[in-house]
């Protein structure tokens, strides 16, 4: 499997040799479309100049077109009787047909470089055919010839030639370590992803990434950090869940296995025998919630879907959770003052929204202790509607009120497992609003109470 590394420098290759070539290509065909004519007529006029002065003096006409192609220039004479002299070098090729070399000798001239026909994949310029010059007919004297007439680049260009030859090999030679580097600069953060890839499935999360880049690199690196970061959280938060739900099944395993082998002592008496029988039976209860919460949860958590939205008057359901709760407040003698106007409307999931107040009040009729208060407000907002669960209980500690929600944590005592709290209710409570796009927060003050106000949309506002 070729590598990254040598699939960008063969790609930077191949983009450089297909851009040369295009390059060449529109040049050659800007040639042929637009600067032969214009170097056919500056030949003919060089031509013009050349004839007009063999004319004045025929008896210079060898000498003079040697110097001539001593300036730069290939002369192709041919005379009446068949003749033929060359001045400034041999064609390479002698494509001329006869019939232009008699039409000019008859007086006509001939304009092959404009009129030669395009080849793209040759640079017309350079191209030494006879059929590749301009011609006209000359009289030197008595002697009538065709003259023919195109500019000798190798003697023009030669020192050129060299010059640009020379570049061009420097300029392959000093680039491919440039390539290289290049390359390697550009591959260099991906390999590093990869070796931060491979960390990471083997749970390894402390790596580095170049963050500072200014380009999509360093943006992909300050994703992938943020992605990497947050697999750890998750990482880590699977681990605590597996480690609380071992503890909260071990401790109730763990009594009820004690009272069980203590049931087969003969020596009981029979209140014992109750006493325990009841521990166990308390301790299964637990073990049941614990487990009808931990499938909740995990419902919830994996299936968004669930959430089936419906509009319905508030009011109801909210009596009706209070209604689960009347023996505990018979109980307790808490006074309950509800405030739920019957236009109250909102939008959700009644079965889980239901969840979201039962687990609200039980949890501040257990905190508030005996003769205090439960207040519940609810309102219309702009597109919200607005419940408040509020209690006159002792309130909950400043350094346990950010953790409340975290699942299994228990930060006061009318938390305790003994009472039947499994440590869920809060969590559950939280992702059932999330699932309807709502929000949750707490409020509460040492010695003052606590309030939940809960904010879930409402589509007929």
């Amino acid at each position: 499997m070729r590598s990254l590394y040598f699939r960008v420098l063969l790609v930077t290759i191949y983009a450089i040799a297909i851009s040369s070539f295009l390059g060449f290509y529109c040049a050659n065909l800007f040639y042929d479309w637009e600067l032969k004519k214009h170097y056919d007529a500056k030949l003919f006029r060089i031509a013009e100049e050349i004839r007009a002065y063999v004319q004045q003096y025929p008896e210079t006409l060898n000498d003079y077109l040697d110097n001539a192609a001593t300036m730069g220039y290939q002369i192709y004479l041919l005379g009446a009787r068949g003749r033929e002299f060359f001045h400034g070098g041999n064609f390479e090729e002698l494509d001329l047909p006869p019939s232009v070399k008699a039409s000019v000798l008859d007086g006509s001239d001939y304009h092959g470089i404009a009129e030669s026909p395009n080849r793209f994949f040759t640079i017309g310029y350079f191209d030494n055919r006879l059929s590749n010059t301009v011609g006209l007919p000359v009289m030197a004297g008595t002697e009538k010839y065709a003259m023919f007439l195109r500019g000798n680049t190798r003697v023009q260009f030669q020192e050129l030639e060299i010059f640009f030859t020379l570049m061009f090999v420097l300029t392959v030679l000093f680039s491919i370590p440039y390539f290289l580097l290049s390359t390697r600069y550009l591959v260099q953060p991906i390999a590093r992803l990869t070796e931060a890839t491979k960390r990471i499935a083997q749970g390894n999360f402390t790596f580095s990434l170049p963050t500072k880049r200014r380009d999509e690199i360093g943006q992909l690196a300050s994703h992938y950090e943020k992605m990497a970061r947050k697999l750890e959280s998750s990482d880590k938060a699977k681990k605590e869940f597996v480690a609380n739900v071992s503890h909260e099944i071990q401790s109730p395993l763990a009594s009820i296995q004690g009272f069980a082998d203590s049931l087969l002592n003969e020596e009981l008496t029979e209140n014992e025998i109750r006493r325990y029988a009841s521990i166990i039976g308390q301790e299964t209860r637990q073990l049941a919630a614990l487990s009808r919460q931990l499938l909740l949860l995990s419902s919830l958590e994996n299936e968004a879907e669930i959430v089936n939205k419906r509009t319905f008057a508030l009011q109801p359901q909210l009596r009706r959770a209070l209604q689960l709760q009347e023996w505990q407040l018979r109980e307790k003698e808490i006074a309950v003052r509800m405030r739920v106007p019957n236009s109250v409307l909102i939008t959700g999931d009644e079965v889980l929204l239901m969840q979201v107040w039962t687990n609200l009040l039980s949890n501040a009729v257990k905190h508030v202790p005996g003769g205090r208060s439960i207040e519940i407000l609810a309102s219309k907002e702009q597109g919200f509607c607005a419940v408040t669960i509020a209690d006159t209980g002792d309130g909950i500690d400043e350094m346990s009120l950010p953790y409340i929600f975290d699942r299994f944590y228990r930060g006061d005592q009318a938390r305790k497992r003994g009472e039947g709290s499994t440590g869920l209710g809060l969590s559950i409570v939280q992702r059932i609003v999330r699932l309807h796009g709502g929000t949750i927060e707490v409020e509460s003050r040492a010695g003052e109470g606590t309030a939940f106000h809960v904010r879930i949309p409402n589509e007929r506002g």
